[in-house]
């Protein structure tokens, strides 16, 4: 069986969003300055690396992280290469390629380093999303910070997300993973009326 790890690496090095929380480690206690234990606070966005978005980050009154099926962040997904030009929209020119699948990671290619933060990373088109839903799809990851470009405000591709109730993973690590079908874990921490969670994102070859 073999486990490719797709989640990037969170320390004080990661990029975030402009504007969001750096990862930090806050060290109270250390058994180096001789403490009896080693005891450390996390301060960081809830987006840091991967993550699963939950509904309340884009709809007003819609569903925080806590409340979201864990099911559906755990199960069959196929990874699928489409390479995409530097600020596009990934378009429903790809559902050919689509296998029957309910969950699938997009492979675009345009966020390779998740320490260095650029703004010309791809996003999905809203009609991609509309058409992945139709196909029984409950679950888009992609390999940047976000499914709409950087410089969106009206975030379409988030809003057919909402209106579908699909869910989303952002900031994977895909390039090392070959295109196929495997089993993803990548649940989401409960926490209560947020707004998103980071994850440890998993993909498990010949174990379904």
């Amino acid at each position: 069986m073999k486990l490719y790890d797709i989640s990037p690496e969170i320390s004080p090095a990661m990029a975030v969003w402009p504007g969001d929380t750096s990862p930090q480690r806050e060290v109270l206690l250390d058994m180096r300055r001789g403490d009896n234990l080693t005891l450390s606070t996390l301060h960081t966005t809830v987006h840091a690396g991967a993550h699963a978005d939950a509904p309340s980050h884009y709809g007003t009154t819609a569903p925080t992280i806590e409340q979201r099926d864990l099911r559906t962040y755990l199960g069959p997904a196929q990874v699928l290469d489409c390479p995409a030009a530097p600020g596009t929209r990934v378009g429903p020119e790809i559902l050919a390629r689509v296998e029957s699948t309910t969950r699938l990671l997009l492979r675009t290619g345009t966020y390779p380093d998740p320490n260095r933060f650029n703004e010309d990373f791809a996003g999905l088109e809203p009609e991609l999303v509309d058409a992945l839903h139709a196909r029984g799809v409950i679950l888009v990851g992609i390999d940047t910070p976000s499914v709409d470009l950087f410089s969106s405000k009206d975030l379409p591709a988030h809003a057919r997300f909402l209106a579908n109730d699909m869910a989303i993973l952002e900031g994977l690590v895909l390039a090392d993973v070959p295109e196929g079908t495997y089993e993803l874990i990548a649940l989401p921490l409960r926490l209560a009326g947020f707004d998103a969670s980071p994850v440890r994102a998993v993909l498990r070859q010949g174990s379904h």
